[in-house]
């Protein structure tokens, strides 16, 4: 999604720009480090806000422009996400270990 952003608004030659680039790394360090792992549900749905209020911000932003361009760059993908999306999130891994 934030290739496409990047392509879509910032036009760079090749690659990303370095506040895309940094973004994107930004989310790969955060799904790395997600108690969920392989279970973890779309971020609207939840329970753990892990991004800090700028890059959550920043990432709305890209969501936004990119998700209905997901659909015709990546629609398997995109209906991967959408069906995700439907999935209820599992129990919190901190609340789930205490109990």
């Amino acid at each position: 999604m934030v290739d496409i952003y990047c392509r879509g608004n910032h036009a760079p030659s090749e690659g990303r720009c370095g506040d895309c680039e940094r973004l994107g790394a930004y989310a790969d360090a955060r799904l790395e480090r997600c108690p969920f792992g392989d279970e973890k549900p779309t971020c609207a749905e939840c329970p753990i806000h892990c991004y800090q209020p700028a890059m959550r911000q920043a990432m709305k932003g890209v969501m936004r422009y990119a998700g209905p361009r997901m659909s015709w760059r990546h629609p398997i993908l995109a209906l991967w996400h959408w069906i995700d999306g439907w999935r209820r999130s599992p129990a919190s891994p901190r609340r789930a270990a205490q109990g």
